[in-house]
């Protein structure tokens, strides 16, 4: 028989038919609770077939006790930072990942996010619940300039909605879908340093590379808008957490949204989880119902057709599927 190691909790806890199509491939099911360190992954890989991932720390070394019995990664998502696939080609594991599953629900979270710090919400929260009636005057987003750094299919549902909320919308990626930005008014920046100072509102859409960590630094904020407000739903480690702190004490950074930090989940004495400025949620950007379905149900999907030797639905690396054993 064959066995899955599962280690993401939306698809664990949230209900659903994903439940019943996994059940319906006869897998002996094994689960853990991630995000999982290498140390925690390490201990529980070596006798599994396969991987139902979050983001965990798929490392070389956990690959390397995982072979030669793991065959197949199937992530849970579109984000394979935490997954180190060169080591995984080299050794001939397929990694399958699910995109254009959780766009909507992201883009979503990104003006909860947005309109929360505009309208200072939780102070007028936390002040109602302790009875009191304390009050801040926030702002309209209506009017303002929001650039959109990277125009993948959650960036592109961050414009449409900035535009239904009247906003005016740069955009900068290296690839630019020239019908979309005509089409929904998004003006193309050419590059970052012309797009900085023009932003009120600052939303990170970008894919966690060499290239974008640590892209928000004390370099970058010096050139931004004084009070910008920057959201991120994309990866922690694109912002310099402590630059982003020294911006948010000296009033550069108005406002910090962000549902990702660099290191998950955080020590209790990260500096961003009790900024006044700053709004940190758990990393529950797609966990909507909504979105939990259709990404649970696509990497199940992509697991089930790899292994029974077929081509999956979305694959990141160039790798054979393997033959069925």
């Amino acid at each position: 028989m064959k066995r899955v190691l599962i280690t993401t909790t939306s698809f664990q806890d949230t209900p659903g038919d994903h439940h019943d199509l996994l059940a319906s491939t006869g897998w002996e099911i094994l689960t853990a609770r991630g995000p999982l360190n290498e140390e925690q992954i390490l201990a529980l890989v070596g006798d599994v077939d396969a991987l139902i991932c979050g983001d965990d720390m798929i490392t070389r070394k956990v690959l390397e006790k995982a072979r030669p019995r793991l065959r197949i990664i199937s992530k849970y998502g579109i984000g394979v930072d935490k997954i180190d696939v060169n080591a995984a080609t080299e050794m001939g594991v397929p990694v399958l990942f699910t995109p254009g599953v959780n766009h909507t629900t992201v883009a979503e979270h990104s003006f909860l996010l947005m309109l929360a710090l505009a309208k200072h919400l939780p102070f007028h929260i936390d002040a109602t619940r302790k009875g009191e009636w304390k009050r801040k005057t926030g702002n309209e987003i209506w009017g303002k300039t929001i650039a959109v750094l990277g125009m993948g299919r959650i960036g592109k549902e961050v414009a449409v909605r900035a535009r239904a909320f009247g906003m005016t919308v740069l955009g900068y990626d290296l690839y630019w879908d020239a019908a979309f930005a005509e089409a929904h008014q998004v003006e193309r920046v050419e590059s970052l340093d012309a797009l900085w100072p023009r932003a009120d509102v600052i939303s990170l859409h970008v894919n966690l590379s060499a290239e974008t960590r640590d892209l928000v630094c004390a370099a970058s904020i010096s050139k931004m808008k004084k009070g910008v407000v920057l959201i991120n739903c994309a990866r922690g480690e694109i912002v310099k957490t402590v630059d982003v702190v020294a911006g948010l004490d000296s009033g550069q950074i108005g406002g910090y949204g962000t549902d990702v930090l660099d290191v998950e989940p955080p020590d209790a004495a990260h500096p961003l989880l009790r900024h006044p400025r700053c709004i940190v949620t758990p990393h529950v950007g797609s966990r909507t119902y909504e979105s939990v379905l259709r990404q649970a149900t696509m990497c199940v999907e992509n697991l089930r057709l790899a292994m029974a030797g077929n081509k999956p639905l979305a694959q990141v690396n160039q790798v054979p599927i393997p033959p069925v054993a």
